[in-house]
C-alpha cells in the first residue's frame, strides 16, 4: 500500500506544479520589455494603424487579465471588458484544446513548429546523452576500482575540468577546430542534400551531428564520470564489500552483483533529471552551431517578441523537466524500496 500512495503524491506534486507552469508560462513573457507588433516589423515608417491592425490580428489589443492592462488607453468609463475576452482567459481555453496559438512571425501554428524543431533536438541529445552517459560511467568505475593511483588523479582532473567547461565556449572551439578538419560548421545538412540518395542523407546529416555531439558529450561526461566515482567509492567502503571479499568472491564478482546497482543510484536520478533540462540545456549548443532545434527556436523568437513560441517552448521544456522528475523518483523508489517508507 505504501508504493500506491507514494505513486499517487508524486503524481499528485506533479500535475499541481504543471497547473503552476500553465499560468506562469503566460506572464513570464508578458514582462518582457517590446512591443511584438514593432519587433515583426522592424520599419520606422510603419503607421501606427498598420501597427493596431497587426495587435488586433494577433489579440494583442486585447486586455492581458483585465481592462487596465490592454496596450491600448482606456478611459475608467470604457472597463467593461468579459473576463472570458482577455488574453489569459483565451491562453488558457486554446491550451485545454490543445492549441498552442499561432506564431507572430512565421504565422504557422506553434505546435507544428515545436514538432518541427522537437525532433531535431532529440536526435542531437539522444545521441550525446547515450554516448556521454557510457562513456561517462564506464571511465567513473575505472578510476573509482584504480582509487588513488595515477589513473584516479587523472579522471578526476579531466572531469572536472570537461565539467567546468564552459558550454558556449567549448562549442566555438571545436566550431574552428572543426572548420580546418572538414567538418560541416553549421547547420543540419547541406543545401540541395535533399536530392541524394537515403544513405548519403543519412552521412551528411551525421557529420553534421559530429561538432555539436561532442561538445555534448564533453561536458555532460565529466559529471557522470565525477558522480559514479564518488557513488562507487563510497560502496566499496561498505561493509558487505568486505563480506564479499571474505566469501573469495572474485573483484568481477563483487562489482557487478554487489557494487554497481547500489552506486548507480545517484546516476540514475542525475540521468532522470538531466533528460528534462538537456532540453533546455542544447540552446548554446544549436545557437552555435546553428542547429534548426528548440535552442535555435527560442532564440528568433526573442528576438521577435513572438509569444507563443516561447510559450509554447517553455511550457514543453518545464513539462519535460517535471515528467524526468517524476521519472527519477519513482525509478529511484524501485531500486531503492527505502525511500517509500520514508
Amino acid at each position: 500500500m505504501n508504493r500506491y500512495r507514494y505513486l499517487l503524491r508524486k503524481i499528485g506534486w506533479s500535475v499541481f506544479t504543471i497547473l503552476f507552469v500553465l499560468i506562469l508560462n503566460f506572464f513570464l513573457f508578458r514582462i518582457l520589455p517590446g512591443d511584438p507588433a514593432r519587433a515583426l516589423v522592424k520599419d520606422p515608417r510603419m503607421k501606427a494603424e498598420a501597427r493596431e491592425a497587426l495587435r488586433i490580428r494577433f489579440g494583442l489589443d486585447k486586455p492581458v487579465i483585465n481592462c487596465f492592462e490592454t496596450l491600448t488607453p482606456l478611459k475608467l468609463g470604457d472597463c467593461r471588458v468579459n473576463p472570458l475576452d482577455t488574453q489569459f482567459f483565451i491562453y488558457i481555453k486554446n491550451l485545454f484544446q490543445g492549441e498552442l496559438g499561432v506564431s507572430y512571425k512565421t504565422n504557422r501554428p506553434v505546435a507544428d513548429i515545436l514538432m518541427e524543431r522537437l525532433w531535431n533536438t532529440i536526435l542531437l541529445i539522444g545521441a550525446g546523452q547515450i554516448l556521454s552517459i557510457v562513456v561517462g560511467v564506464a571511465f567513473g568505475v575505472f578510476a573509482a576500482w584504480k582509487a588513488r593511483t595515477a589513473i584516479d588523479y587523472g579522471a578526476l582532473i579531466t572531469g572536472l575540468v570537461a565539467w567546468s567547461l564552459p558550454t558556449f565556449w567549448l562549442g566555438i572551439i571545436l566550431l574552428f577546430w572543426g572548420s580546418n578538419h572538414g567538418f560541416p560548421i553549421g547547420g543540419k545538412a547541406t543545401p540541395g542534400a535533399s536530392t541524394y540518395p537515403l544513405f548519403f542523407q543519412i552521412g551528411d546529416v551525421a557529420r553534421h551531428m559530429v561538432l555539436p555531439t561532442l561538445t555534448y558529450i564533453i561536458v555532460f561526461m565529466g559529471e557522470y564520470m565525477l558522480v559514479m566515482r564518488s557513488s562507487l567509492l563510497d560502496v566499496l567502503a561498505e561493509d558487505y564489500i568486505l563480506t564479499a571479499k571474505a566469501k573469495g568472491l572474485s573483484n568481477f564478482q563483487i562489482l557487478k552483483d554487489h557494487a554497481l546497482k547500489n552506486a548507480m543510484l545517484p546516476i540514475v536520478t542525475i540521468i532522470a533529471i538531466n533528460l528534462g533540462f538537456t532540453v533546455a540545456g542544447v540552446i548554446q549548443i544549436e545557437s552555435v552551431f546553428s542547429w534548426p532545434g528548440l535552442g535555435g527556436a527560442i532564440f528568433e523568437a526573442v528576438e521577435s517578441r513572438d509569444y507563443p513560441v516561447l510559450q509554447g517552448t517553455f511550457l514543453l521544456i518545464a513539462v519535460s523537466v517535471i515528467l524526468a522528475n517524476l521519472l527519477a523518483d519513482l525509478t529511484y523508489s524501485y531500486l531503492d524500496p527505502r525511500v517509500q517508507s520514508e
